[in-house]
């Protein structure tokens, strides 16, 4: 009798939609209960969908289960309900907040809140509750899962499968407010036992493509009542052999409108962040490493240019900095300024970046940006402009070019061009790039080159095969080809890099790779790599892997050992383990070496928690542990930390640091 009032009153919501993806927008006076219970007094009102579409592994087919979701909203918060039927039993892994619960079953919601078929948000949780949250742009092929907001869901298991209840703060996004609003809007489910994945507006050719989306009509949305959050913190530090140590900070989002936030942080605290882990690089380049402090996080789906010509790692410990990100009609923009002591040096540097983009057609945009440096009185960095055009759905180009300028007047110019094709199990580019011989020396001082001085031409091709029946489920083939000349055409490099994964249904996967290169340095090199793969489970936490690769790098033959494996313990506490075990021969530096890396996670509830991450490098004699027991008592950011480090340091350097213990209390005010 519930289902069929359910489906009477939200079917006649849905009757004053128009279109196949359509869903009228329902307001609500009296909210429900974020408590994973359907009840129907409180969603009797409320807008329905169903008839799932697959995205992988049938892509258009009918899903094979059914799925119901359910839409109010108020004016603070949007509320959406799912009911997932299965009748087999559920699984999932995943503890972790901001965890890859696609490979859980879960569900997800992916909200486009200016329709403009680009940017967006989406929100996903599994059946044990944990919760993943990020930001989309570029019609989903640029993505930032780091992004987090104070979302409540629950989940309850039923005898048909599972519900899912989850409320949205409006006041978490940027948006398009007003009578009579339309937002984008999409509705997926993960099922890990079939490995299927399904949306209601669909086919997608992406898990975020948002020009695919339905739409929710109708919006009655005011601007945000609340505009501030102040997220003031204290630090105390103890280390051994130096006096205790204490500090205060702070960080405060204001939204100066629904689609334009303010940002500042004072002395912003990055000592409790996890430590780099170390990794083999079988390379003459530097390594790029992901950004992990709060502070830079927000927007940085926006500065995703293959030129990367801001880099935040550059920028170390900070004194103080703002920020600006938002969207007015067709643009986005967004900008940040820092203040700080250049590391090695202690003097004082700021750093400047601004980033605008215009929409343009349906899918596409171009923009711009500044990054700049600016230390004793010297600026450098660059200006550049970029291009990202989508002809058809699965036909585009994108493009880049740049100006350095700082020590360097010439050959301080880079760009490239690529058309590419996309489909959602296919892909293929090409592409033609040049840098100048002294554009690194100009934008490494706040970007990441890794290596300039060519005219590049590479291409790829990617290819999946779903197979319906018999032992193979899943075959994924790539091809990596590069060539480059220095910019007075003498050879530098070129790259053969095939590839072949198998995915099969007794959940085994093998891979086998292999990559030949030329490389010319102070002379001549001819380096090979040949890696065999296997591993069990590895699209769900509990799983293992190993690989072993060999072959000649750089006058040396090598033999490379990995080795992986998560284990969950108890139903609250999980544990990895990462092997790396390099042997070159000869080795006349010693650069042989065994890297081992645990990590542990306790949860006693989602927002209680214990991590415990522990590493070793023996090249460098690297051994650094830290532990951090999290009370999140404001979720995700009023928090209690109490932190034990031992050993951290800069990526690739020496353990210095003696036993230092941290307890930091943020509020949100």
């Amino acid at each position: 009798m519930v289902l069929v009032a359910l489906w009477g009153s939200a079917a006649t919501a849905q009757a004053q939609a128009t279109g196949p993806f359509t869903m009228p927008a329902v307001k609500t006076a009296s909210p429900p209960t974020i408590d994973g219970v359907i009840d129907v007094d409180e969603w009797r009102e409320a807008a329905r969908v169903a008839d799932f579409i697959q995205y992988e592994p049938n892509r258009g087919e009918p899903a094979e289960l059914e799925t119901e979701v359910l839409v109010l909203y108020d004016d603070a918060q949007l509320y959406v309900a799912f009911r997932a039927y299965d009748p087999e039993p559920l699984l999932a892994q995943m503890t972790q907040r901001d965890a890859q619960l696609w490979n859980d079953d879960s569900v997800q919601i992916y909200i486009d809140t200016f329709h403009d078929g680009r940017s967006g948000y989406f929100f996903m949780t599994n059946v044990l509750g944990t919760q993943l949250d990020g930001r989309l742009a570029e019609d989903g092929t640029s993505n930032d899962q780091t992004w987090d907001a104070p979302w409540v869901s629950a989940t309850q298991l039923t005898d048909f499968g599972y519900t899912v209840e989850i409320s949205i703060p409006f006041n978490a996004l940027q948006y398009a407010a007003g009578d009579d609003t339309t937002w984008g809007i999409n509705f997926a489910r993960s099922r890990r036992r079939t490995l299927e994945r399904s949306y209601w507006s669909g086919p997608v050719d992406h898990w975020g493509r948002m020009s695919q989306a339905g739409d929710l009509v109708g919006l009655d949305v005011p601007p945000p009542a609340r505009r501030h959050q102040v997220i003031p913190y204290a630090l105390s530090e103890a280390q051994e052999g130096r006096a205790p140590e204490a500090s205060f900070g702070l960080d405060v989002r204001y939204a100066l409108t629904p689609q334009t936030s303010a940002y500042a942080t004072l002395n912003p605290d990055f000592a409790t962040i996890e430590a780099d882990q170390e990794e083999i690089n079988l390379t003459r380049f530097e390594l790029n490493l992901t950004e992990k402090r709060q502070f830079f996080l927000e927007g940085q789906e926006l500065f995703n240019q293959r030129i990367q010509t801001f880099y935040s790692r550059r920028i170390g410990d900070i004194s103080g900095g703002a920020k600006i990100l938002g969207k007015q009609g067709a643009w986005s923009f967004a900008a940040l300024s820092t203040q700080g002591d250049l590391p090695g040096s202690g003097d004082g540097t700021s750093y400047t970046v601004a980033r605008v983009r215009r929409d343009v057609a349906s899918r596409s945009n171009i923009g711009f940006l500044l990054a700049d440096r600016s230390h004793d009185g010297r600026h450098q960095g660059s200006a550049e402009i970029d291009a990202n055009l989508f002809f058809t759905e699965t036909f585009g180009f994108t493009g880049q070019f740049v100006k350095s300028y700082g020590e360097y007047g010439r050959g301080t110019v880079a760009f490239f061009v690529r058309p590419s094709y996309d489909s959602a199990t296919g892909h293929a580019h090409v592409r033609y790039t040049h840098l100048g011989d002294r554009f690194a020396d100009n934008v490494n001082v706040i970007g990441f080159i890794r290596d300039d001085d060519r005219r590049e031409l590479d291409g790829a091709v990617e290819k999946t095969f779903w197979v319906r029946s018999g032992a193979i489920e899943r075959v994924n083939y790539v091809s990596e080809n590069n060539i480059y000349w220095g910019q007075t055409a003498v050879l530098r490099s070129w790259v053969t890099d095939q590839s072949v994964s198998v995915d099969w249904r007794n959940r085994w996967t093998t891979g086998f790779s292999h990559i030949e290169e030329f490389k010319r340095f102070e002379k001549d090199f001819r380096n090979r790599q040949t890696e065999l793969e296997l591993g069990y489970n590895t699209r769900s936490y509990e799983s293992v892997r190993g690989g072993f690769a060999f072959g000649r790098n750089f006058d040396a033959d090598f033999q490379l050992w990995t080795a992986a494996a998560t284990y969950t313990v108890t139903e609250k506490l999980s544990a990895e383990y990462e092997l790396q075990r390099l042997e070159l021969d000869p080795d006349p530096e010693n650069e042989s070496t065994w890297i081992h890396v645990i990590r542990a996670n306790q949860f006693f509830t989602p927002d209680l928690f214990l991590r415990v991450f522990f590493q070793t490098n023996s090249t460098i004699d690297r051994r650094n542990v830290q532990a951090v027991f999290v009370y999140r008592y404001l979720p995700p950011f009023g928090t209690l930390q109490i932190a034990y480090q031992r050993g951290t340091a800069e990526f690739g350097a020496r353990s210095n640091q003696g036993h230092t213990v941290f307890v930091k209390l943020t509020t949100v005010l």
